[in-house]
This record gives C-alpha cells, structure tokens and sequence, in this order.
C-alpha cells in the first residue's frame, strides 16, 4: 500500500505542476486577450479530481483492496502513458495549453503534436489515467465512478471547448469549425 500511497501523491504533485502551468498559460493567454469560457464547470473538475486520488487511497485502506500484479502492472503502464501524453499535449500547446478553457481570439488553430490525430487528446489521457489510476491496487469502485462521472463532465467540457473554439481562423486566415486551441 505504501508503494500504492507514494504513486497517488506522485500524481497529485503532477497534478499541482499542472495548475502552476495552466496559471502561467493563463497570464499569457490573459495579456493577449483571452476570453474565458466554461467558469461554471470548473469547480466541478477540481472537485471530481481531487476525488479521484482520495478515492484511490481510501478505497484501497478502507476495502482492503489487494494488488493483483497483472492488472496492476499493466494500469501502471496506461498511467505512465497517459502522463506522457498529457504532457506531449501541453508541450505542444505551449503557452495556450490550460485547465481553463481559454481562447486568445485570432490564433490558428494547432495541428502538431498528438492534435494531428485526435481532436481533444489530452482527454483521451484524462479517461485512461482516470480509469487506470484506482486500478493499478484494485480500486475498481474509484475508477468506475470517476470514469461515469468523468463522462458527464468531459461532455460538459467538449462541448463548451468546442463552442469556445468556434469560428477561429485556421493558419490561412479562413474560419474553421473547433477554431484554435
């Protein structure tokens, strides 16, 4: 269990690498005339993600979950690679990349990176490591409801980035549907 604590409080300082990031970005973005969007649901993100890592925890003492090596491993794996796309997403993003939705009006849209592929890969990171996390120690109740409650929220998400995103000229200067990340 010790072990199991010390990779959940890896992934909740990540997770605070994130925000010291995203507050940056948000600088950044904010000089440039950013609008925001999506204010309503991010407490609501904050709140379930912070849930996540405690649930992982709590689940794992409370329920007496054991480690079963093959599924454990094989989370462990999804979380490293999740990590790792998250982090290929904000690489490419640079200053635009944020955990608010927020949009500096005029840019091109980014096509680089993992966004050549997917439209929203960093919540295809978000999904696997949500899922994969609790699993890594047998947590399957955690990642269950994180995983159902995650679907709600990232529809909330999707739909509000995408709205955001709307209209914004691609490299040419012509308007696209989803805009500039």
């Amino acid at each position: 269990m010790i072990w199991y604590a010390l990779l959940v409080l890896a992934v909740a300082l990540e997770r605070l690498a994130e925000l010291v990031v995203a507050r940056r970005n948000a600088r950044w973005s904010l000089a440039r005339g950013a609008v925001e969007s999506g204010r309503g649901h991010y407490p609501v993100m904050v709140v379930l993600h912070t849930g996540l890592l405690v649930g992982c925890l709590a689940e794992v003492w409370a329920l007496e979950r054991r480690f079963a090596p093959g599924l454990g491993w094989a989370m462990l794996g999804v979380v490293v690679a999740a990590q790792g796309l998250r982090w290929w997403c904000v690489r490419t993003l640079g200053p635009r990349w944020n955990t608010r939705v927020l949009v500096v009006p005029g840019l091109p849209l980014v096509t680089g990176g993992p966004y050549r592929w997917l439209r929203h890969p960093n919540y295809v990171a978000v999904v696997a490591e949500g899922l994969a996390l609790p699993l890594v120690h047998g947590a399957w109740l955690t990642a269950a409801l994180f995983t159902v409650f995650n679907a709600v929220l990232l529809t909330v998400r999707v739909r509000c980035e995408e709205a955001a995103l709307g209209g914004a000229p691609d490299g040419d200067g012509v308007p696209v549907p989803g805009g500039a990340r």
